[in-house]
């Protein structure tokens, strides 16, 4: 190879490795070609002879000619007799990259204390869990080698319908489940089945951002209902958009300000959904995270009119990574739920789910919800106290009785202020504290200004030691 001499010493540098085996004349003419689309090979530059491309490729001579032969006819080579092979002086030039480069993964950050979204990890849970899931490998079922029920497996539906029939009150049979990858599929799947484009949603605002995204992408109109100490108003939502086709709420725990929805606010958005055949989407997130009195019943077991489809999650419970949720869908939706899912999904993961129903029939799960909400209850106490020590000059803590997150607001903050909170939020981060900005979860209008901490998931001194680099962002 050394002694192979070409026009240009370096072109070959430009070339990629060809495959060791089939056509590859087209190989090199793919490689030829872009590198003259591209600039690389600039107009009027010398080609190699076909001799040295044979030797350095390990072509045979006749692919090499052919290559160049189809680079001629397409205009992109000339042949001078005598002189060799050049490129031609008017060529097509193309950008050297079609689309803008990707990094290989998604930069997932490690969670920061005071993070979103983090679960409790239980040595003990994941334990018996393991001990579970190597128990059904070891014996696999014909489930996990054949395509199944778009719903999910029956038994693990049938356990889910009796903790939610005995935790929440809710009113279904394992026919109405449908597991899903968390409630963000959940939601999705509804949206899908259930809203048009065009149509009219209420949503509460301040929202989830990420449900917003979700109805929001089916072409739905999505319109903010102001929440207030008693949770989103149906009479101001009425008001606002007499219309709507459905209406996605959190009343156990609304995200992000923490209220609860008041009796008389859910049976007049139960009233509304019936009197206007639409529907009500009911993200019972986080109810099992309760520290008071307890929660009062789920919408969907007060519904009697089929109308309320409510979504829950257990990664917020046991750890995300599980990918586990599920949806109760009304028995008019189901169909369209089921084929929409079919579509897009065919049928869960079957994997897990024989070692969470074994949880759940066996009284572990319960046994770890115990265990964890007393763990987090704590944590969140580290955090107000630590709020409390270095912040409250410059912040209002609302204490949760329920729920992973606190809200703290601004005691003085203005859009163009240093303490704006998103200015205050992008600081935080920067320090290392996964603050939330709460006006960033506003639909429209006047937004509040504060900050959305977590405290699930985290250390004690995690969380005092991100007070503390907070209460140093006011200076």
């Amino acid at each position: 190879m050394d002694k192979i001499q070409t026009n240009l010493p370096d072109w070959s540098t430009l070339i990629p490795v060809l495959p060791g085996e089939g056509p590859r004349s087209h190989e090199l003419y793919a490689a030829l070609r872009r590198l003259i689309e591209t600039g690389a090979l600039a107009a009027g530059a010398k080609l190699p002879t076909t001799r040295d491309l044979a030797q350095r490729f390990g072509l045979s001579r006749s692919a090499a000619v052919a290559c160049f032969e189809m680079l001629i006819a397409e205009g992109f080579a000339v042949a001078k007799v005598g002189a060799g092979t050049f490129v031609a002086a008017d060529v097509p030039h193309l950008p050297a990259t079609l689309k803008r480069e990707r990094a290989d993964d998604i930069d997932v950050s490690t969670s920061l204390p005071c993070g979103l979204g983090v679960a409790v990890s239980d040595p003990r849970t994941l334990s018996l869990f393991r001990i579970r899931l190597s128990r059904h490998l070891a014996r696999p079922g014909p489930e996990h080698f054949r395509y199944g029920d778009p719903r999910g497996g029956l038994e693990m539906r049938t356990a889910i319908a009796a903790y939610l029939r005995t935790a929440r009150g809710v009113r279904c049979n394992p026919s109405q489940i449908v597991l899903t990858s968390g409630t963000q599929q959940g939601l999705d799947l509804l949206a899908r089945a259930a809203i048009g484009r065009e149509d009219a949603v209420w949503i509460e605002n301040p929202c989830y951002p990420m449900a917003h995204a979700v109805l929001a992408g089916t072409g739905a109109r999505v319109v903010g209902v102001p929440v207030d100490a008693e949770g989103l108003d149906p009479d101001l939502g009425e008001r606002l958009c007499p219309g709507a086709r459905a209406a996605y709420v959190t009343p156990s725990h609304q995200y992000p300000l923490g209220v609860t929805m008041t009796m008389r606010r859910r049976l007049a958005l139960l009233d509304w959904a019936r009197r206007n055949d639409a529907w009500i989407f009911e993200d019972d997130y986080d109810s099992e995270f309760r520290y008071g009195r307890p929660p009062l019943t789920s919408l969907q077991g007060m519904d009697g009119t089929g109308r309320v489809a409510y979504l829950g999650t257990f990664s917020k419970i046991l750890f995300p990574g599980l990918r586990i949720g599920y949806v109760v869908v009304p028995e008019a939706l189901l169909d369209d739920v089921m084929a929409v899912r079919a579509r897009s999904d065919r049928f869960p993961s079957t994997l897990a789910e024989g070692a969470l129903t074994d949880l759940l029939n066996e009284g572990h799960f319960a046994a770890h919800l115990r265990r964890v909400r007393r763990r987090v209850q704590a944590a969140r106490d580290v955090l107000v106290a630590g709020l409390e020590a270095h912040c409250a000059d410059h912040l209002d803590v609302i204490v949760p009785e329920q729920g992973l997150h606190l809200v703290a607001t601004l005691k003085q903050a203005g859009a163009d202020s240093r303490f704006a909170d998103t200015s205050l939020a992008e600081a935080a981060i920067a320090v290392g504290v996964g603050a939330r900005a709460l006006s960033s979860m506003f639909v429209d209008g006047p937004a509040r200004h504060g900050l959305v901490l977590g405290f699930s998931g985290f250390s004690d001194d995690d969380l005092r030691i991100a007070t503390a680099k907070l209460g140093r962002l006011f200076g």
